[in-house]
């Protein structure tokens, strides 16, 4: 089905829904950047973001997403050159110099919120420090393209020319996307594109804008779990994530913390 076909305009009433979903999202996203430090395994961050869940009774949309094997966990945790979809593991102890990227999702009244950080592990390098700088930018720039009567292109380029000026890479083959009673919903919103081409954007639409960078390249391979995306050539990489509605009033993040709408 073309992404297009998929597009569902959300109501205020949902809206609001989807707010309180993104508020506990924030949440378990602190939580688990709270759990990073040396010595602190991958297992042991989705852990934490799990914790808030069950606070809640809720559920990650993430667990059991079909693949090439159920997706086992409620958040993806990726280290260093891994882009996306890092499967967290006791055994994968976090040091100091890492950068931790977690994406975690909630399903909250039928609502889902999905949204990613990357940070550090102590002290860490110069180009890592530019490269999150970089990502959580390119975010912003995109947000602040998300209004009524803009295109998904002048989204996706706003993205592209933040990153590409720095000298950084935008992925290819990994895209945001629309949000709402479904994790992925219309419409595809690349990272890269051409302003005033795609969709137009309309009032209630909801979508997971999400950057990913790579330091030297833009490609990108599967490890050998099935799900674990990687930088080509195991550069850093970096993910920065939030659901926004687009609304008369201009964008609106729904997966900031509770209390810094």
């Amino acid at each position: 089905m073309a992404w297009d076909r998929q597009i569902t305009l959300k109501t205020a009433a949902e809206l609001e829904v989807m707010r309180e979903a993104g508020k506990i999202n924030a949440e378990a996203l602190a939580a688990a950047r709270a759990a990073i430090r040396p010595g602190a395994t991958t297992a042991d961050v989705n852990a934490a973001a799990e914790e808030v869940l069950r606070k809640y009774n809720v559920i990650s949309p993430f667990k059991n997403y079909p693949g090439p094997y159920p997706y086992p966990a409620s958040t993806c945790v990726s280290v260093n050159e891994e882009l996306v979809h890092g499967i967290p593991s006791k055994s994968r102890k976090l040091k100091e110099g890492d950068i931790v990227t977690v994406d975690c999702g909630t399903v909250y009244k039928g609502f889902v919120a999905d949204s990613a950080f990357t940070a550090g592990v102590g002290e860490i390098s110069e180009t890592a420090r530019k490269l999150l700088e970089v990502t959580e930018g390119a975010l912003y720039e995109g947000i602040r393209q998300m209004v009524v009567g803009k295109r998904v292109g002048d989204v996706s380029a706003a993205i592209q020319q933040y990153v590409e000026s720095r000298g950084f890479h935008v992925t290819r083959e990994y895209t945001g996307h629309g949000v709402g009673r479904r994790m992925h919903e219309g419409p595809q919103v690349p990272n890269y594109g051409t302003p005033g081409r795609g969709i137009e954007l309309r009032a209630g639409m909801t979508i997971a804008l999400e950057p990913m960078v790579l330091v030297k390249t833009w490609q990108t391979r599967v490890m050998p779990d099935e799900w674990t995306v990687s930088s080509a050539d195991g550069s850093l990489t970096a993910h920065f994530e939030h659901s926004v509605a687009v609304t008369e009033a201009g964008p609106r993040i729904l997966t900031l913390p509770d209390g810094a709408e």
